[in-house]
């Protein structure tokens, strides 16, 4: 196979099983140098075994790999590269730092497994605390570290050798939420300042969308969606992605179709399908993709939670409103969260306190060019 230049990162035709269990089916994926790509999925999906596959630290069944131009992986010619001789960290879930051993040793040992001097080794190790902003703490003991700064040393210790490709396999699902927004903003700063390659593997989705410019996600062993984060966020293009994002889903049927956009919504260039829900509310939404839809077919309604206004009933006067009931209402600090009766229908919104509760007759307000429509089987 002929090496791609453009693509620091080259993946194709991967697949592994697990007895009868297919975790990967021909997986192929690129990803350019100084980029992050994220695998995103729900538990199950094959992002952890592709990442292990690409460390070395599973055996594919077939398919090929190449690393900064240097094939790691080819089932064909019988290559398997150890992973010590792939040259890529690993940051895993479990920070793994050694308790008997001071921060520095922690850091230090892919160097002195590379039999560095103890003098290079020094240099190396305390420029790298320096960079995660755990220079003063070079002879302390590991365990006196908290969770975030043992996730520091972890990554420290990733990047010691100058690796320029780096894998993140869960790597801050183990530290609370305010831990988490600022180790994300921290690693994006970092990769930038030493213009490392990353795939960060979550299922996270914040972390996905915030850290990566390129998403792939996965569903049950191959490529459901690939696309730049806005846009896999803002137009999913199938209804696993739909769903899994969290947008309420939900099944009706075609009664028309449209190329100009409805009510003074935005023209987009999808066209529009307004859908008619089991209960008999009819809603226009955009396509979600290209394929074209029949009056009288079967379509997914796709609506963010985001996007689902919900005011007193009296305030009804959006360009596509409706009567609803509040069957549920959670405060949730800056936000609260409500579950609708549409006609029969479930709607979840999320949004600033409108100050309505269970029971309350309200107005549904949801905007066409917020609304997904997909085809049923897509």
């Amino acid at each position: 196979m002929k090496s791609d230049l453009s693509h620091f990162v080259t993946v194709r035709g991967l697949k592994k099983t697990f007895g009868s269990n297919t975790v990967l089916n021909s997986i192929s994926l690129s990803v350019e140098e100084g980029h992050t790509l994220a695998l995103l999925g729900p538990s199950g999906c094959g992002k952890t075994t592709m990442l292990r596959c690409l460390a070395g630290l599973e055996t594919a069944d077939e398919g090929y790999i190449e690393i900064a131009g240097k094939v790691v992986f080819d089932s064909a010619k019988k290559i398997n590269l150890m992973p010590e001789a792939r040259q890529l960290g690993i940051v895993f879930q479990s920070y793994a730092v050694w308790p008997h051993m001071t921060v520095a040793e922690n850091v230090g040992f892919p160097l002195k497994v590379r039999r560095m001097s103890r003098a290079d080794q020094e240099k190396r190790v305390r420029v790298m605390l320096d960079v995660v902003g755990l220079g003063a703490w070079y002879d302390r003991p590991a365990t006196q570290l908290s969770g975030g700064q043992q996730q520091r040393v972890a990554l420290a210790r990733a990047l010691v050798h100058e690796p320029r490709l780096v894998l993140f396999d869960e790597a801050l699902s183990n530290l609370d939420a305010q831990l988490r927004e600022q180790m994300r903003m921290e690693l994006s700063m970092l990769q930038d300042r030493l213009g490392f390659t990353a795939i960060y593997v979550t299922h996270d989705q914040s972390e996905a969308f915030g850290l990566a410019d390129r998403i792939i996600i996965l569903n049950k062993g191959h490529i459901d969606t690939e696309g730049a984060p806005r846009e896999v966020f803002d137009r999913p293009q199938t209804p696993f992605v739909a769903q899994f994002l969290g947008l309420n889903v939900q099944e009706g049927e075609v009664l028309e179709t449209a190329q100009a956009a409805p009510h003074g919504a935005p023209q987009d260039a999808a066209g529009w399908a307004r859908v008619a829900l089991p209960g008999g509310t009819a809603i226009w939404g955009k396509l979600g993709h290209d394929r074209p839809l029949k009056a009288g077919g079967k379509a997914l309604i796709c609506i963010r939670k985001e996007h689902v206004k919900v005011s007193a009933r009296e305030a009804m006067a959006g360009r596509q409103a409706f009567p609803a009931v509040v069957r549920a209402a959670s405060f949730q600090g800056l936000s609260e969260e409500y579950i609708i009766d549409l006609a029969g229908i479930e709607l979840r919104a999320i949004q600033p306190s409108a100050g309505v509760r269970s029971g309350d007759a309200v107005a549904v307000d949801l905007a066409p060019e917020q609304c997904i429509v997909l085809a049923r089987d897509a």
